[in-house]
């Protein structure tokens, strides 16, 4: 029984009709038990879709139609998947409004924000590993007695879980070189935001991918996700999310089957602003960097140190970009700050605001709900904050900056690392030296020099420490959706 429709309303009054069921085997279908679960509009509080949510037996069905699909997928020439990659890109950019209006109607994303980073990057990421669907070969090696070569080969059924803040993007970081090497995806979609997922199922199948080749279901976490995590003809599953969620997701591989497992979990990014900075850009990139899409980004710039000599300067310019900010409608032009993506996440922050008060912390601005619908919070920064405090520790995932001051480049380090994650950081500096120095000392996976939060598909993205191990993006992310195996022959 295929699944009905609902339909929203988007940008400039243009109508989108959206399955409501699960996409299995190039089919929308409802649930076998029947579960459902609603999305909301977090702008708004107002019902968007009622969809079916994935039950155990409905990953079964979607992991029995992944791997009937390998048997002839992992086959495929190169050049026909990277075909069927390059025609999905071209079809998101053909449908890039739809995804905006989506992901602002779903997430809360600014709708040019959303067009113009999330859509463009998945775009671009499509396109990337499209070129390295024919390419990620091997090597061969003189060995006693003979030679040797490698060959790379697809780890079978893989599985995804994917996060709500920028969900078709991340989803693509994912799909992109999964697919390309010639596995099979069943992918979860976050219950919080899943519309953008069945839209991209959609232009799946009117790429023409085979069925059973990409799968997406969406379900609540402890029901779907788990079962996927558990699931024994599931050889790799990547994940971004929670701390907590990736260490269960471990233990779930070492349970059953040791599944290949990546993870990427969050952050507490620090950005050092130091003398010879140019304090105007210093100061846009590191509010940009704490209130983009309102700090629910693993690498936003939470901790922000800044050098004696410009402190009181800084501040005074930060407060200034951070006070500009237009709550309202991510669909309407004039907005340029929308809602947190749920009234839980929105209580959450408010409670870490309440938190860093009670600790006696200095509020430089903000800390309080926008009276309006939805889940508006105003952007907020806090002051000479301790290196103890819990706003300085905590992944809060919302638009709270921890400023303080330091005076040395050896201090600063220590500040920085000071940490239990270790996903990305940002220095601003006119020296080169400096800037080289500095980057190889800190801790992270990623450090942007005079800028914040910089992606792009040809570079490596993830973490160190408790913000996981494994790639997207970049070459280096094909090692993930891969196993290699050797060939020796005695001549």
């Amino acid at each position: 029984m295929l699944s009905p429709t609902v339909a929203l309303t988007g940008i400039a009054g243009r109508k989108l009709e959206i399955p409501t069921g699960l996409f299995i085997n190039n089919e929308f279908v409802p649930s076998l038990t029947g579960n459902t679960l609603e999305t909301t509009n977090p702008a708004t509080g107002e019902l968007l879709a009622t969809i079916s949510s994935a039950s155990p037996s409905d990953i079964d069905t979607a992991v029995s139609a992944a791997k009937t699909a390998f048997t002839i997928w992992r086959s495929t020439p190169g050049t026909k998947r990277r075909q069927l990659l390059l025609k999905l890109s071209d079809l998101i950019e053909r449908d890039a409004d739809e995804f905006a209006t989506i992901e602002a109607l779903d997430v809360g994303v600014i709708f040019a924000q959303s067009k113009g980073m999330n859509v463009a990057n998945a775009i671009e990421t499509l396109r990337y590993f499209a070129g390295w669907a024919d390419k990620h070969d091997g090597k061969s090696m003189k060995i006693p007695g003979g030679m040797a070569y490698t060959q790379k080969e697809p780890i079978g059924v893989c599985a995804a879980i994917v996060p709500w803040n920028s969900p078709l993007m991340i989803t693509i970081w994912k799909l992109a070189p999964c697919i390309a090497v010639g596995n099979v995806l069943v992918l979860k979609s976050a219950e919080l935001t899943p519309l953008y997922g069945i839209k991209l199922a959609q232009l799946i199948k009117e790429a023409g991918f085979p069925p059973g080749v990409v799968n997406i279901i969406t379900g609540l976490g402890k029901d779907a996700g788990q079962a996927l995590a558990e699931h024994m003809d599931v050889r790799k599953l990547a994940f971004t999310g929670s701390g907590p969620v990736g260490r269960g997701i471990l233990a779930a591989s070492a349970k059953s089957n040791l599944k290949k497992v990546t993870l990427e979990l969050g952050g507490k990014g620090a950005s050092i602003v130091f003398d010879d900075a140019d304090l105007e850009n210093a100061a846009f990139w590191t509010t940009v960097g704490i209130t983009a899409h309102n700090g629910q980004i693993c690498a936003a710039g939470s901790r922000i140190y800044v050098q004696s000599g410009i402190y009181d300067r800084f501040i005074e310019a930060f407060k200034k970009n951070s006070l500009q900010a237009v709550a309202g409608d991510p669909l309407h032009n004039g907005s340029t700050k929308g809602p947190l993506a749920s009234s839980v996440q929105k209580e959450k922050v408010l409670k870490c605001i309440e938190n860093g008060v009670k600790e006696g912390v200095e509020l430089l601005h903000g800390g309080k709900e926008i009276k309006r619908d939805g889940n508006f919070i105003e952007n907020t920064a806090f002051v000479n904050v301790g290196e103890n405090m819990s706003i300085m520790r905590e992944e809060i995932f919302g638009p709270v900056a921890s400023i303080a001051n330091f005076t040395t480049e050896k201090e600063v380090l220590r500040l920085a690392n000071d940490s239990e994650y270790g996903l990305s950081s940002a220095i601003f500096t006119s020296d080169v030296s400096r800037a080289q120095r500095v980057s190889d000392l800190l801790e992270t996976g990623q450090v942007t020099v005079n800028t914040w939060g910089d992606v792009s598909s040809n570079a490596p993205f993830g973490g160190f420490k408790q913000s996981g191990f494994g790639r997207d993006m970049g070459e280096e992310a094909l090692d993930g959706w891969t196993n290699i195996k050797v060939v020796k022959i005695n001549t």
